[in-house]
């Protein structure tokens, strides 16, 4: 039996500024909870050594490859979820979803069994037993892999009921189950880390365990507001059949998004080869780097979020002006967040730095880098505005197309050529070119998907 549903979705009728921050403040509060709970985990790790450290910054292309793969899929769920509430299909929404909760087991159960059986291949693979703290790095690392993929059920599951909520306009509820995630993770570390109130000191396996715990509390929170509160979505567990076509049109858009995250983990993996030739240290830095850095962009992703659900309705109900306001307001809020990261970034570095290590020459490494990377921060955000624009209309494929040229044509092979020269301060200015090179490519395929489509609708 179809949904009946008579009242305008909220999408198509408040005014696009008073929408964006509806939806997208929860998102953004949520997820910079989220990326405070990273930054905190880091820094309890960070206590167990700087040989921890390391381990956990080389396990991060694979923890970026599961949240890839998620919210990929998810990305290409909500975009057509979302059109086909613009379009009043509702026997399509359900499909969707339930079309949805199946792709999330399938990639779960392929992490489980990456964890199972390549977990120490792959930092084998990165660094040998005879390096400097070779031996500590491989035990933890694959420790802290293995239980992070293991059971990944969780994060899969909490970003594909996230992202019902959030196509269907209920994104407090989604604060709720991340800030729910999040402060279990808090709570839950040093217990499990250090061995607090009787429970055993499991070190670098507490941190893992407190992360999957703090998935699973926010998975099962998510699910409940989706049976509880969302009325657009109607989930039929036992007719379920997957259906290919569906989840065909699905990867259509989500397989770009996918491969558009995944070059995060490609590059990830490869920065790490490239500073490992240096130290294990500056792969440390790289990993407080990448988890301070969020605290900057996951804002401008949760606009993303808010934004494509939004930009998606109105493209199904062929409402342009919608369409380019919304986009504005997401650019002028891009470079609030931007232009306060890369002030902090330029005039505190080292003080960042030495919440999370030690070593005199690691902080004034680490300082190098940060000015240098942070100082297209803006130019990145608007980079990602745009490429959120191509995916919810349909064209993750020009997402992909700009982060291939930027991390795999630029960035690694511009980060290498500089590491001939010995000099790791070098390395970091390969962040920067690559990023101006980005933003051309973009603005030119932007300006070209605006003219094919959104001047078709003005002209109907």
């Amino acid at each position: 039996m179809e949904n009946i549903i008579t009242k305008e979705n909220k999408m198509g009728t408040m005014s696009t500024n008073k929408l964006l921050l509806v939806i997208a403040s929860p998102i953004i509060l949520s997820m910079m909870v989220q990326a405070l709970y990273n930054i905190v985990d880091s820094l309890f790790v960070a206590q167990l050594g700087e040989s921890a450290l390391s381990a956990v910054s080389l396990a991060f292309p694979i923890q970026q490859l599961m949240i890839a793969v998620g919210v990929g899929t998810a990305v290409g769920v909500n975009a057509l979820l979302s059109r086909s509430l613009g379009e009043k299909d509702y026997k399509k929404v359900n499909k969707l979803a339930m079309n949805g909760i199946f792709l999330a087991v399938i990639s779960s159960l392929l992490f489980v069994i990456f964890g199972l059986f390549f977990s120490r291949m792959f930092f084998e693979s990165q660094i040998t037993a005879t390096a400097v703290d070779g031996v500590s790095i491989i035990e933890n690392g694959t420790t802290y892999l293995s239980i992070c993929t293991i059971f990944s059920a969780g994060i899969f599951g909490t970003i594909t009921f996230e992202r019902f909520l959030q196509g269907t306009g209920l994104t407090k509820y989604c604060m709720i189950g991340q800030l729910c995630g999040a402060i279990t993770n808090i709570i839950l570390d040093p217990i499990f880390i250090f061995g607090w109130f009787g429970v055993p000191a499991m070190g670098i396996a507490g941190a893992a365990i407190a992360t999957v715990i703090a998935q699973f509390v926010s998975l099962f929170i998510n699910m409940y507001f989706n049976f509880a509160k969302n009325h657009e979505i109607k989930f039929q567990f036992k007719k379920f059949v997957p259906d290919f076509k569906v989840i065909k049109n699905i990867y259509k858009i989500a397989f770009p998004a996918i491969l558009n995250s995944a070059l995060m983990s490609l590059l990830a993996f490869a920065m790490n080869g490239i500073l490992l030739m240096f130290s294990t240290s500056a792969t440390a830095v790289m990993g407080v780097y990448i988890k301070v850095q969020s605290f900057i962009f996951m804002p401008v992703i949760g606009l993303n979020n808010g934004m494509v659900p939004i930009i998606a309705y109105n493209y199904g109900a062929k409402n342009s002006d919608r369409i380019r306001s919304t986009i504005k307001h997401a650019m002028k809020y891009s470079l609030a967040f931007t232009v306060t990261g890369l002030l902090a970034f330029q005039i505190f570095p080292s003080q960042i730095l030495s919440i999370f290590l030690e070593d005199p020459n690691s902080i004034a490494m680490g300082a190098v880098a940060f000015r240098t990377i942070s100082a297209t921060f803006c130019f990145g955000g608007l980079t990602l505005i745009m490429c959120a624009v191509f995916q919810a209309m349909g064209e993750s494929k020009d997402s992909l197309i700009v982060q291939c040229f930027r991390q795999l044509l630029f960035l690694l092979p511009l980060a290498y050529y500089l590491s001939t020269f010995n000099n790791i301060d070098l390395i970091w200015l390969a962040f920067p070119i690559s990023d101006l090179i980005a933003i051309v490519f973009c603005i030119f395929m932007y300006k070209r998907i605006m003219k094919n489509k959104i001047l078709k609708i003005e002209k109907i």
